[in-house]
């Protein structure tokens, strides 16, 4: 070797490790996104660990940040004040987006509300139709809850008005409220709800998804920001996500010991929910018009906005993951 070729190797071996440090097509570095839960202890929201632990958010390219709310006004403002860039939260809170929130629906999340029970003391009501001028407990104002236990009064006859409801934040408040008899009843996700029928503590009056049928309990939310900014990054959110539902679908299991685990229910309680519940996730993310016309006429009968929205302005398909 001569003297001349030297520099030229040793430019050709620079070259080469400089490529190494190139990330090539595929590997690009994961991406974070700040993600919320409506609600940190529900069988709706277990997808978002099942997706982390089973590393299906990580192979599309997306490390999660996860974060409980206590209902999905707390969510909401933390997404208006750029807490958070997802939410997991219930489709009558798209009513918060004609109000003005910075943000959009980007997936249609699950249907009926088949998640959520109506109960009460072991010695309380027997019927619904007893509950009128009872007290029941939900999150937060504006939430998924408060908007079934004014639907159920306002279908009742009574109006919106005719149950009296008690936002009270985290289910712990709401159970203590509920023992001292503060309140009636409680709006509790199923799994909570056949634990405490499994202890004596309460009994299931009535299941929400007997009272609508054309509805979407949870929506996928994104903040304008990261829906201008960030598009692939909440397209590789999505493709986990319903990757995530199809892994659920195929693995009980796997699905139920992870279930145990965050939400901290015994097998018997996790397996009856999980098949009960795995009926309510939709496959695809796509809105169903005859839900969003309920979900826009319900804003007007309960007093949550004046006149009936547009849905098609409250979301948008632009990011779910293309048939396949």
């Amino acid at each position: 070797m001569n003297a001349t070729s030297r520099p030229a190797l040793g430019l050709v071996a620079a070259l080469v490790i400089a490529a190494q440090c190139v990330p090539v097509s595929g590997a690009v570095a994961a991406e974070t996104l700040r993600v919320g839960k409506a609600v940190g202890v529900a069988f709706s929201f277990v997808p978002l660990d099942i997706g982390i632990r089973q590393g299906i958010f990580a192979r599309n390219g997306i490390t999660i940040e996860a974060t409980n709310f206590g209902g999905d006004a707390r969510m909401q403002q933390a997404m208006a004040g750029d807490s958070i860039d997802i939410a997991l939260g219930s489709g009558p809170a798209m009513a918060f987006i004609v109000k003005g929130a910075p943000v959009k629906a980007i997936a249609a999340m699950a249907g009926p509300p088949l998640l959520l029970t109506l109960v009460v003391r072991p010695d309380g009501p027997k019927t619904i139709a007893e509950m009128k001028g009872k007290t029941v407990s939900v999150s937060t104002s504006g939430s998924l809850t408060y908007w079934l236990v004014s639907e159920t009064s306002r279908q009742q006859g009574w109006g919106p008005g005719g149950i009296n409801i008690a936002p009270l934040g985290a289910p712990q408040a709401q159970y203590a409220a509920l023992a001292r008899h503060d309140t009636d009843g409680m709006v509790a996700d199923l799994s909570s709800a056949l634990d405490m029928e499994q202890n004596g503590k309460a009994r299931i009056l009535m299941r929400f998804g007997d009272l609508v049928k054309d509805f979407h309990i949870h929506v996928i939310f994104a903040t304008n920001t990261a829906i201008a900014a960030r598009p692939e990054a909440l397209r590789a959110f999505l493709e986990g996500w319903f990757e995530t539902i199809a892994f659920m679908r195929r693995d009980k299991a796997a699905t139920v010991a992870i279930a145990i685990d965050v939400m901290n229910k015994d097998e018997a309680i996790m397996s009856r929910t999980y098949d009960e519940l795995m009926p309510m996730y939709s496959d695809d993310g796509r809105f169903n018009p005859k839900a969003l016309a309920v979900l826009a006429k319900s804003y007007v009968e309960l007093g949550e906005l004046p006149t009936e929205p547009d849905p098609t302005k409250l979301y948008t398909e632009a990011f779910l993951p293309k048939s396949k």
